[in-house]
C-alpha cells in the first residue's frame, strides 16, 4: 500500500492484511523528511523561484527505492493517487500484477481523473464519483472494537478536524451550543492555525499544530455525548466520525445530508444540520442511543473492507 497517512488510518489496512497472513507492506510517503536542514532550505527556495517541490519528488523515488528492495507485488493498492506523477505510476506499475486505487476525497477536491486509466480498479468513497466514473463504491472502515463499557462523558460535543474553510461553521456551531448552556471541547488542527486570529469567533477553540496521536483518538472522542462531522468542500463521502461513532456508540452531528442514504442511519444517532442550524437543540443531546443490530456492525468492519478491495472473498 501506498498513501500520504497523514492521520495513521491507512496503517490499519497492512495491519489487517498481516492478521490475515498477508505480507503487506505500508510506503508512508508522508512520513519523509529532508536528510538535513540545507536539504529543507534547498528545496524551500526551489518552491519559491523555480516553483518545483523537491521533497515531492524525492518522495516518489523513495516509493521506487523501496519497491526495488521488496521486488514483485501481487497488488498495489495506492490511496489518493493525485499525489504521484503519472511516470512514476507507470514505474511502479511494473512491480505488481493487480494496480487499484481508493479515493478517499472527491475528484473535485482532490483532481486524479488524469491517472484512472492506470489502474485496473478503482475505488471510490464519493457517491457522486462512483457513479459519474464507473468506479466502486466503498465506504471508510471501522477499525474500532465495539464498545460494551460507557463512561460518563465531559463534553456534550467533541470535533476534532484539520484547519481549513470549516472552521466558520464550527465557529458557529460552537456558539449555538454555548446559547443552549451545552459544553464542548473543538480541536483544529494545522500548519496554519496561526491564522487562527482571522477567524471572527468568540468560541473556546483549540487551534494546535500538534496533531493528537492516533491511537489516542478513541479515548478523545468518548469523552463527548456527541461527535461532530463536518463535511470539506465539494465532497459527500463519509468521513471516519461515522464508523468511530457506530464502534464507540456515541451520537453523531453532521451536515452531510448523504448519511440518510446508509443503512446504520437512524434520526435517533444521527442529526444533519440544517443550514440556519434551526434543529441543533437540546432534545438531540438527552435522547438515548438507538443500538444497531450485529450485522450493520460486521458490514462495515476493518475484515469486510480488505477482503473487497484486494478480493480475498
Amino acid at each position: 500500500m501506498i498513501s500520504f497517512d497523514f492521520w495513521n488510518y491507512d496503517a490499519h489496512i497492512v495491519e489487517e492484511l498481516r492478521r490475515k497472513g498477508m505480507d503487506a507492506h505500508h510506503i508512508n510517503i508522508g512520513a519523509y523528511q529532508h536528510e538535513s536542514f540545507p536539504a529543507r532550505v534547498k528545496n524551500t527556495i526551489s518552491k519559491i523561484l523555480l516553483k518545483r517541490n523537491l521533497k515531492n519528488e524525492l518522495r516518489q523515488e523513495m516509493i521506487l527505492k523501496k519497491l526495488n528492495k521488496l521486488g514483485p507485488q501481487d497488488q498495489i493498492l495506492v490511496i489518493n493517487p493525485e499525489l504521484i506523477d503519472r511516470e512514476f505510476h507507470f514505474q511502479i506499475k511494473k512491480f505488481t500484477k493487480r494496480y487499484i486505487a481508493y479515493l478517499y476525497d472527491s475528484l473535485a477536491r482532490c483532481p486524479a481523473g488524469h491517472l484512472v486509466d492506470m489502474f485496473d480498479e478503482v475505488f471510490s468513497f464519493d457517491k457522486k464519483d462512483a457513479e459519474k466514473n464507473n468506479f466502486k463504491l466503498i465506504t471508510n472502515y471501522n477499525y474500532l472494537p465495539e464498545v460494551n463499557e460507557f463512561k460518563p462523558a465531559k463534553y456534550d460535543l467533541i470535533y476534532l478536524g484539520s484547519f481549513d474553510k470549516r472552521i466558520g461553521t464550527l465557529s458557529k456551531i460552537t456558539t449555538k451550543i454555548e446559547e443552549l448552556n451545552l459544553s464542548y471541547n473543538c480541536v483544529v488542527v494545522g500548519k496554519k492555525t496561526w491564522t487562527k486570529k482571522l477567524v471572527q469567533s468568540t468560541s473556546e477553540i483549540t487551534f494546535t499544530r500538534k496533531r493528537i496521536k492516533h491511537r489516542d483518538i478513541p479515548s478523545y472522542y468518548s469523552e463527548g455525548k456527541v461527535l461532530l462531522d463536518l463535511m470539506r468542500d465539494n465532497q459527500t463521502g463519509l468521513s471516519f466520525r461515522f464508523f468511530e461513532a457506530m464502534a464507540l456508540k456515541k451520537k453523531v452531528i453532521t451536515n452531510n445530508p448523504t448519511i440518510t442514504d446508509y443503512d446504520f442511519y437512524r434520526p435517533e444517532n444521527i442529526l444533519v444540520l440544517k443550514d440556519d442550524l434551526s434543529n441543533l437543540d437540546k432534545s438531540f443531546f438527552e435522547g438515548t442511543y438507538k443500538e444497531l443490530p450485529t450485522e450493520v456492525h460486521e458490514k462495515y468492519r476493518m475484515e469486510n473492507w480488505v477482503e473487497t478491495v484486494f478480493k480475498l472473498k
